[in-house]
């Protein structure tokens, strides 16, 4: 063998056994996979509506579902999504009744049924607000990888951080994606409408 091929040679059989090497390795651990799982979002939950009704996961089955986390607290964020999502109703026109529109309360201890009715009485009707003990909201919160944290005011009052998305959900419970609002109601509801 020439000298000059001799350390291509050595070079190429170390770089082969450290890639025979490392795959066996990332196998053994379990960090090999072909095809990553996307993130589950949603699951089963039992809440309250501002009716005093329960409302669980079965009941987004049959329709496509808007669901909005926040607080009645909430000082900008929530009122404007909740604002927007009503717009998009009132532009479904009879087809709203074929749609769940759904606000979460992230702040249980504030949010009861009466705070949530008095609360949605500015908004379209169709939408309902769901609360319920702080061990369901955390379970909700989770299942929909919903981030909220408590935060102290300098008065002593609290606020609330929050995710800010609007999660369509389709006719069996599943998450299809966020909802975008950023556009006109009448483009927005003919979009949810494929869902139906």
């Amino acid at each position: 063998m020439p000298r000059t091929t001799r350390p291509l040679v050595i070079f190429a059989a170390f770089a082969g056994s450290l890639a025979v090497g490392l795959f066996l390795m990332l196998w053994a651990i379990g960090g090999l996979r072909t095809v990553a799982a996307p993130a589950a979002i949603g699951g089963a939950f039992q809440l309250t509506d501002q009716s005093g009704q329960t409302v669980t996961d079965k009941n987004l089955q049959g329709k496509p579902t808007l669901i909005f986390f926040g607080f009645t607290h909430c000082p900008d964020i929530c009122p404007t999504s909740l604002f927007e999502i009503s717009e998009v109703l009132k532009a479904m026109g009879k087809d709203a009744d074929r749609v769940n529109a759904y606000f979460v309360s992230v702040d249980p201890e504030r949010d009861t049924a009466t705070a949530m009715k008095d609360y949605l009485s500015s908004f379209d009707p169709h939408l309902k607000g769901l609360t319920g003990d702080p061990a369901a909201i955390a379970k909700v919160l989770s299942s929909y990888r919903v981030y909220a944290k408590k935060v102290p005011l300098k008065d002593g009052d609290y606020t609330m951080d929050h995710t800010a998305l609007i999660y369509l959900m389709d006719r069996d419970g599943h998450f299809v994606a966020p909802f975008n609002l950023k556009r006109t109601p009448e483009e927005a509801a003919a979009d949810l409408k494929r869902y139906l």
